[in-house]
């Protein structure tokens, strides 16, 4: 017998008064250590003020649990848990910090929301607290209605995503401690993507840095000096130039239709405080490496830091700037010797890509109410890069992901959600239940 449509509507009312108060705290959940460390309890505070109510120990059918590792940094685990269901349908990876914004480049104040229409502005409302609201709603809904799904659905709200510079905050450390094991009876759908279509595709991201130790001189002088930044910029084009030849386009890149393939490149550079008629001494250059989930990130690291040690052996690989510019120099007139330094450094854990599983049911079923719901349903692969899920896939997770926010506006200024697709994103996801409950 087939059961009666879940047929879940957002309470827009709801929905944006929620959405109100998590906005408003986004001052103190910007992610970007040592500067900006969030406290994401913050954000939950709000979250329980409209669940607890609905909590299994004030008599309702929802199971609530603050997961804290850091003081102030906690984690919401929500579960909907109907009499003998055994597997599951997990919603994970909605976070619960932001990327840092300046009110200076905004048009609007980053940490108020602001309704201009269809749209609300505010720094999260994309990524990813206008997905956090969603399900937060959604739980709200089956907790009000009571429905007999013959699965158990389940919430992660997680601390720490948008940076992993502080390890043991969030997911990872649920992951160490057993948390998700739970899980494993079912599909994890990750909502933290966009553009209202499923996403099969990320990939796996390093943060690197190099460092270039040259010799300060008077500029009047340069052969006596070694220009720190003529040579990173050598170093970081020679290793482009290697890395685009190793990790060039993957054939399974146009089947899951990545926007770009693997890239790396520099983000970043710094160097030594002097005066313009000084050569820098040092220079610092970070970047990062993006690479489909069809490369090893960690081969990837390995062979570009082998590419580094073999110029630190021979530096007369790379070409010169010039008749002056040199990179290993004897001083004429004290007989010494100098020759440059090149260091090269991954900052943090490096995050493995994903290449969903399009052949499982959790994808069709994703796929499907996609359609239904918007006419349409286009998969489609980018290069951003999501925490853990590479990992928890090889664990054994059957992973898939999608999002409901606007990709061109992810870290950006003048973020938005729009109520209609946070609408019918609501729409999707009751259908999903729905197909695992016929």
């Amino acid at each position: 017998m087939t059961a009666s449509p879940l047929n879940l509507e957002l309470n827009t009312d709801r929905y944006v008064s929620l959405m109100t108060k998590l906005i408003g705290e986004t001052e103190f959940l910007q992610n970007n250590p040592p500067k900006f460390v969030p406290q994401e309890d913050r954000a939950i505070k709000h979250l329980l003020e409209v669940l607890k109510p609905h909590s299994t120990e004030n008599g309702g059918p929802l199971t609530i649990e603050h997961v804290t590792y850091v003081e102030g940094r906690g984690n919401l685990v929500i579960g909907y848990t109907p009499t003998g269901a055994v597997d599951t349908v997990s919603f994970v990876g909605s976070h619960l910090d932001c990327v840092p914004a300046n009110p200076e480049t905004w048009e609007r104040n980053p940490f108020k929301l602001t309704q201009e229409g269809d749209k609300l502005y505010g720094r999260g409302t994309t990524d990813c607290l206008g997905h956090v609201a969603l399900i937060t709603d959604l739980f709200l809904q089956l907790a009000e209605k009571k429905p007999q799904l013959k699965r158990s659905v389940w919430a992660v709200f997680i601390a720490s995503e948008e940076n992993s510079t502080i390890p043991d905050v969030g997911v990872d450390a649920m992951l160490k401690d057993g948390r998700l094991e739970r899980y494993k009876n079912g599909p994890i759908y990750w909502i933290d993507s966009a553009d209202n279509n499923p996403c099969v595709g990320t990939a796996s991201a390093a943060m690197w840095k190099l460092r270039v130790d040259g010799r300060l001189f008077h500029s009047g002088l340069p052969h006596k000096g070694i220009n720190s930044i003529e040579l990173a910029d050598e170093v970081v084009s020679y290793l482009q130039k290697k890395f685009y030849e190793d990790y060039s386009a993957h054939p399974e890149e146009e089947r899951y239709k990545f926007s770009t393939p693997s890239t790396m490149k520099p983000t970043q550079i710094t160097c030594s405080e002097g005066s313009i008629n000084q050569i820098p001494p040092w220079t610092e250059v970070k970047g990062d490496i993006r690479l489909t989930p069809f490369y090893d990130i960690e081969e990837c690291t390995a062979r570009i830091g082998k590419y580094v040690e073999e110029l630190n052996n021979d530096l007369s690989i790379l070409p010169c700037r010039g008749p002056c510019s040199k990179y290993d120099i004897t001083d004429t007139a004290t007989g010494a010797s100098f020759r440059a330094k090149l260091t090269f450094t991954i900052e943090g854990a490096p995050l493995k890509g994903i290449a969903c599983n399009m052949d499982s049911p959790a994808f069709k079923h994703l796929h499907a109410a996609t359609l239904e719901v918007l006419g349409e349903s286009k998969p489609f692969s980018i290069c951003g890069s999501l925490p853990l899920v590479g990992d928890l896939q090889k664990a054994g997770f059957d992973i898939q992901t999608s999002g409901y926010g606007h990709s061109h506006v992810y870290h950006g200024d003048n973020e938005y959600c729009s109520i209609s697709s946070m609408q019918n994103a609501m729409k999707i996801l009751s259908k999903i239940l729905d197909k695992y409950n016929s």
